[in-house]
């Protein structure tokens, strides 16, 4: 029995060892690390990586640097499929996907070489977004759109992009808009809007926030609404970093006097769920070993848990949870998976309204 006993404190103490040696701390000491940004700099998501680059820095053991590497075209999909080709497996490479660059991969882009199955998530982050015109039209509220008699331009990036939410949105509403097709970002779709060149625009919360926001005060730029959240039923509310506004579920309604539905609305819900719900992930790549996860997983709790971090969220995100563990890998699941039936409709639509082939 003595000898049983022995045996059995031997065997965990040789436990205790194993996960000890296991649990290799990862030290990046000396090190940079490159974050792949698919997008133009000064952008949602671009503003997005910059405020978590210096804070994830600060995180990580040994300090290291986070540089920003941009790298725009093909709709996002130029840096994810480098990401998915050439990053490195030692923890100094990370991505930032977005909606933009996971609307692609739902519908079968011949462009995409990335799978978002073999990408490891280690913080997902949802967001909201803000549609505003010029006050010059003459628009107050929501309630006078359906008396526009003017065509509406809209800089847009694609129709596969993530404006596939707005474009598709439009539809619903029965807004006659002009897409103008070519630009590089939500930033360059800004920058048209106060040149003149465009009639409606809308950012993401992070650079509603930062770029639109403040300059609603001189009376030039009516916000219009937001394209809400969505809560544990799947039912639209209001975005609570803009309660003050309406949702697009409420706008449709005082337009038409009904809740939307049907198979268009059931389509736009799907794809709003998958592109704004977890609109920006912090991925690793395949090959990654459990202790640099693990490392990055403890980094970002840290980071969500700092207090400086704490007061400068919502002004620069919005009021919104950021995710980690196993709910960021829940809505990592959502954000790539839509239905069959959905993804059929959205590709039937894109054809006929765009001549988009698949």
């Amino acid at each position: 029995m003595n000898f049983i006993k022995l045996l059995i404190k031997s065997t965990l103490a040789i436990g205790m060892l194993v996960n000890i040696v296991n649990a290799k701390e990862v030290n990046f000491e000396g090190k940079t690390i490159e974050w792949t940004m698919p997008f133009k700099a000064g952008g949602g998501t671009d503003k997005w990586g910059r405020f978590y680059a210096p804070l994830l820095s600060k995180a990580l053991p040994g300090n290291p640097v986070v540089v920003i590497k941009n790298m725009p075209g093909g709709g996002s999909t130029k840096g994810a499929n480098f990401f998915a080709q050439r990053a490195s497996k030692d923890g100094l490479s990370i991505f930032a996907a977005s909606g933009s660059t996971q609307f692609p991969y739902l519908l079968d882009d011949r462009r995409v070489r990335y799978d978002y199955k073999k990408w490891e998530v280690v913080l997902a982050s949802p967001t909201g977004g803000v549609v505003y015109i010029p006050s010059s039209l003459g628009v107050k509220t929501v309630k006078d759109l359906k008396n526009l008699k003017t065509t509406l331009k809209f800089g847009s990036q694609g129709a596969t992009s993530l404006d596939l939410i707005p474009l598709l949105a439009f539809h619903i509403l029965g807004l006659d808009v002009e897409p103008i097709f070519g630009m590089k970002g939500r930033k360059s779709g800004r920058l048209a809007f106060l040149r003149g060149e465009t009639t409606i625009d809308y950012q993401t919360s992070t650079s509603y926030i930062k770029n639109v926001m403040p300059t609603i005060k001189n009376g030039n730029i009516v916000p219009l609404f937001s394209w809400g959240v969505l809560d544990e039923d799947g039912n639209l509310q209001r975005d609570p970093t803009f309660p003050n506004l309406p949702h697009f579920g409420e706008v449709y309604e005082s337009i038409y006097g009904k809740k939307p539905s049907g198979s268009a609305f059931s389509a736009w819900k799907s794809f709003f769920t998958a592109g704004f719900s977890v609109q920006k992930m912090i991925l690793l790549p395949k090959g990654v070993s459990k202790d640099v996860l693990e490392t990055y997983q403890k980094a970002v709790k840290k980071v969500l848990n700092d207090e400086n971090f704490k007061k400068l969220k919502t002004a620069n995100l919005g009021i919104y949870d950021q995710a980690i563990g196993e709910k960021a890998r829940k809505l990592k699941d959502l954000g790539t998976k839509v239905s069959k039936e959905d993804r059929q409709w959205i590709k039937n639509w894109l054809k006929e309204s765009y001549n988009i082939r698949f």
